[in-house]
């Protein structure tokens, strides 16, 4: 039987066709914009670990002192995540995406001219708040609009992000090849520009989304201990990941004797093929399940880093490029497993996972820096090589989300 046409929209039942190809379709329009900012502020983000070692070099650092800017970029950006997305459930704060794009942004650009160590750690602290506004709102407006193939949707809008962590490392390496400490200035530029783009077409597109209510009372309850296993299995995900990122350019210099040029290309080896496996891994994890995509990750993880800390040459950029594709992967599908764990709180589990899990990752890059410092580079990178097994153990005892 054909609905009325003359019917209104909003009394069209449920099950009609038109609703249910609405909901079933994302909204490329949205995601993209939304992925457009993820890419510059992950820019921002990814491009520490590349200044790093000029930073070190500048201020006479210890690898102890360089692990605390990584905390302290972890705390502010990763750690608050969670209060932003209690605040994203709350009410939508769309204001927050232009402007959290502008602060990451600045902060950095003003790194590379800051007169003194702490001077850095207050900028990049304020790069991290940037950071930490922006993902809960996005990740829920994402997760909203992305139809019911939620992983394929939401992938979209994290490769954003992870392009932008890729693009990052090479990015202020060039600038600072090319105009010393000051490059980082350049920084700024795009962040201007897509602050500017989303503060003009954001507020016209980002219109009520009724069924948020309506999810709000269907949905089953949040399954506590599930999301709290889920966390510290994305927390030493993080460690690995952050322990390569951080100190790779530093065993890649001074142990592989390479050229400070390929630091940037080195990274974004890593990182750029890691950008790649999110967005193949949201299809994939829709189809075999997000749990079982989990476990299968991590028990590649630990081969993959432990052959890249054997070989050297040209195998080392296969295997890095093997290793980021296969990690960094997992992004998508733990913040989606994170909201099927608390789908009442869309926004909070986003914090939990993109903010909180992943910051916990700093913690442990501090520790190895403490590492690298008394026993040496190769040790801190084989303790992050080694740590997806325990990730693979805990994955395997995560629960299949409640269904509706």
């Amino acid at each position: 039987m054909t609905p009325d046409p003359s019917a209104p929209a909003a009394v069209l039942p449920l099950h009609a066709a038109p609703a249910t190809t609405d909901k079933a379709r994302p909204n490329y329009r949205l995601l993209s914009l939304l992925a457009l900012g993820h890419l510059v502020i992950d820019t921002n983000q990814g491009s520490l670990p590349a200044l790093l070692p000029y930073l070190k070099t500048a201020l006479g650092l210890t690898y102890t002192a360089t692990g605390v800017i990584v905390l302290m970029a972890n705390i502010t950006s990763s750690l608050i995540q969670p209060l932003f997305g209690f605040l994203a459930d709350k009410t939508a704060r769309r204001w927050l995406l232009p402007l959290s794009v502008f602060l990451s942004s600045l902060g950095l650009a003003l790194t590379g001219v800051a007169p003194s160590y702490y001077i850095v750690l207050a900028l990049v602290m304020i790069s991290g708040f940037g950071v930490a506004a922006y993902h809960p709102e996005g990740y829920r407006t994402a997760t909203q609009v992305a139809g019911e193939r939620k992983a394929t949707g939401v992938s979209i809008f994290s490769t954003g992000g992870n392009v932008g962590i890729a693009l990052g490392p090479p990015f202020i390496t060039l600038l600072l090849t090319g105009f010393g400490m000051a490059g980082t200035l350049g920084m700024f530029v795009p962040g201007l520009l897509v602050a500017g783009l989303l503060m003009a077409v954001l507020p016209g597109l980002s219109r009520p989304l009724p069924a948020r209510a309506q999810g709000a009372t269907l949905a089953p309850k949040t399954m506590v201990g599930a999301m709290s296993l889920l966390v510290l299995v994305i927390s030493v995900r993080s460690w690995t990941q952050l322990g390569f990122t951080t100190y790779m350019p530093f065993y890649y210099l001074e142990v592989l004797k390479g050229d400070p040029r390929m630091v940037g290309t080195l990274l974004a080896v890593f990182l750029g093929a890691g950008a790649a496996g999110t967005l193949i891994a949201g299809p994939i994890s829709d189809r075999i399940g997000h749990r079982r995509y989990m476990v299968g990750v991590f028990f590649l993880a630990a081969p993959l880093a432990v052959a890249f800390l054997l070989v050297s040459g040209v195998w080392t950029f296969v295997l890095l490029a093997l290793l980021g594709f296969v990690l960094v992967s997992t992004f998508t599908v733990s913040v989606v497993l994170g909201q099927a764990y608390m789908p009442r709180n869309l926004g909070m589990a986003s914090g939990l996972i993109v903010g909180f899990a992943i910051g916990a990752g700093g913690v442990g890059a501090t520790a190895l820096g403490w590492v690298a410092d008394h026993w040496g580079l190769s040790s801190a990178l084989w303790i992050s090589a080694l740590m997806p097994i325990l990730g693979c153990a805990l994955s395997l005892a995560l629960p299949e989300p409640r269904s509706r």
